[in-house]
């Protein structure tokens, strides 16, 4: 859309490089071309602007083929405005002086024609075609078709337009045929999924089977060898004993050899320790008699002393009490019986008593 400006009683429209203007006033051309600028009055100014970019029409329409299955077809149309003055001429471009706004639908009207002229050309093909045909290579053909029967049409070059290029996207039937379509494919997919599954088990299979087999060949190797180990340790074994009863056969004989050496050594020292010892007994017995005969011998010696002693003693004893009178060994004889009796604090004698003991002392020396 063209840039509009207004001044006063002027306007000043500028336009862009893709759009080609179109300026009649008083029915005569002032202005002509694409990208202009300049002013004029809204009064007396008839303004068209025509796009002469490449643009992209879309379509999807509905076709029959020749099996009588409907199919959705979607293509694109790129076409440009070649001649803006036809154009012109033949659809109505014209802006409104004042907001640049086309007052009609020049693109709508362009679609419709170029919709409905590949429709045309597309219905042509398809309906000479089955829905496998047209499903396998009807891309191509549509479009060769519709770029061929576009390029043909007259109209088109008398409204001034150019086909630049045709594509086709898709043509799809309904969804109930395109399911039941795909069904043996989906079918034939699953086949080659389920052969591949089975033949990747089988694969799996052979290898689990290999590897058992190694393993296998594997445990009997290891049973083999652990037989063979056995073997060699009993061996190993029976050699070790018998290595070991001859040494301890060897150490044996070596320690009974010594055994008897030490027995006899030792009988022998015993035997000297026996003579030695009776010899030593000998000599004590014999130091020890000496000794006893000579002790009994003093012991005699002393008995006769000490009995001569206290003979001789007793007689002097005897002799200084003869010597004596006998009031002196009654005193004597107090005082001795004094010393054996217990501790006396006080005594104390009656004059009976006294007599008593007088009279008897008195009697004993007379008799």
């Amino acid at each position: 859309m063209a840039d509009i400006t207004r001044r006063l009683g002027w306007r000043h429209l500028r336009g862009a490089p893709t759009a080609h203007i179109r300026h009649h006033r008083s029915g005569r051309l002032a202005h002509d071309g694409p990208g202009l600028s300049f002013w004029y009055r809204s009064l007396s100014a008839a303004l068209s602007e025509i796009p002469v970019d490449d643009r992209e029409l879309a379509m999807t329409f509905h076709a029959r083929t020749s099996d009588f299955q409907d199919v959705a077809v979607q293509a694109t149309v790129t076409y440009r405005v070649s001649d803006p003055a036809i154009a012109a001429a033949r659809l109505d471009f014209s802006i409104d002086p004042d907001t640049g706004v086309w007052r009609g639908a020049p693109l709508e009207q362009l679609s419709t024609l170029l919709t409905e002229t590949a429709q045309q050309h597309a219905l042509d093909v398809l309906a000479r075609t089955t829905l496998a045909s047209a499903l396998v290579d009807g891309v191509a053909a549509v479009r060769e078709r519709v770029a061929s029967g576009l390029a043909a049409e007259p109209r088109l070059p008398a409204t001034g337009i150019e086909i630049v290029a045709v594509r086709v996207v898709a043509l799809r039937p309904e969804p109930e045929v395109e399911r039941a379509l795909r069904t043996p494919a989906r079918e034939q997919i699953q086949q080659e999924a389920d052969r591949a599954t089975y033949e990747r088990r089988a694969v799996a299979v052979e290898r689990e089977r290999a590897i058992a087999e190694n393993e296998l060949a594997s445990q009997i190797e290891l049973a083999r060898r652990e037989e063979q180990l056995v073997e060699q340790r009993g061996t190993n074994a029976r050699r070790e004993a018998e290595e070991r009863a001859a040494a301890d056969a060897v150490k044996a004989g070596a320690e009974a050899a010594r055994t008897v050496r030490l027995t006899e050594a030792e009988a022998e020292r015993t035997v000297k320790l026996a003579e030695a010892e009776a010899a030593r007994s000998v000599k004590l017995a014999q130091a020890e008699a000496a000794r006893q005969v000579k002790l009994a011998e003093a012991e005699a010696r002393a008995a006769r002393e000490v009995g001569a002693a206290r003979a001789e003693a007793q007689a002097a004893w005897l002799r200084v009490h003869a010597e004596v009178d006998a009031a002196t060994l009654h005193a004597l004889t107090g005082s001795r019986l004094a010393e054996n009796l217990p501790r006396i604090e006080s005594v104390t004698v009656s004059p009976d008593v006294l007599t008593g003991l007088l009279s008897r002392l008195g009697g004993g020396d007379r008799a």
